[in-house]
């Protein structure tokens, strides 16, 4: 797991391990979650190195190297922020809500497209691109959105386009501001 953990509820009793990065939902670059069944430690099938068996790090208390501190603080800070605000199940509620206002508009509007097909559309990153007949807009949308107050909407520097990333930090106001600049453009052109 990565950009979806906390996002939505996961039965972890369903998996032997489950490693994710928090970079996105939970904290700062630097820090791993790995969630590990007791019974599936040391069932590596060949040796592996120590600092990668996880049976290490459990007997020393997650203590075996020097942990990085201020990510793992980050880490907590955000467990608090998603506990007092309804848990996981409120965070889910929420992801939902902004994908139904990104995706509305992405589907409503003759500009833009989504990139996925609709059973496969990402919660926490909303990918999309212009309309084949504006194509040529996409710089001056880019532009635009920037000017406009939006940050980091251009898309993956591989695939091109726009990317709304809407992580459990992301409010409903930032996701209706993005709305906004998207018929704004549209009604300019």
């Amino acid at each position: 797991m990565s950009s979806d953990i906390f996002s939505r509820p996961i039965d972890v009793a369903k998996y032997d391990a489950i490693y994710a990065g928090a970079q996105k939902n939970l904290a700062m670059a630097g820090v791993t979650i790995a969630i590990l069944k007791d019974d599936a430690l040391g069932k590596a099938p060949r040796e592996i190195p120590t600092m990668l068996d996880y049976r290490t790090h459990v007997d020393k208390g997650s203590m075996f190297n020097t942990p990085p501190v201020v990510p793992i603080y980050s880490a907590l800070e955000t467990l608090r922020w998603i506990k007092k605000n309804g848990g996981v199940e409120a965070m889910d509620k929420l992801a939902q809500q902004r994908a139904e206002i990104v995706y509305g508009e992405i589907d409503r509007n003759k500009m833009f497209r989504g990139t996925a097909v609709e059973e496969d559309r990402s919660l926490m990153n909303i990918c999309f691109v212009m309309a084949d007949e504006y194509k040529e807009l996409e710089k001056d949308f880019l532009d635009f959105a920037t000017s406009k107050g939006m940050v980091g909407v251009k898309g993956h520097r591989s695939v091109g386009g726009f990317r709304a990333s809407c992580y459990n930090a992301q409010t409903i106001e930032g996701v209706n501001a993005l709305v906004a600049c998207m018929k704004e453009f549209e009604n300019n052109h």
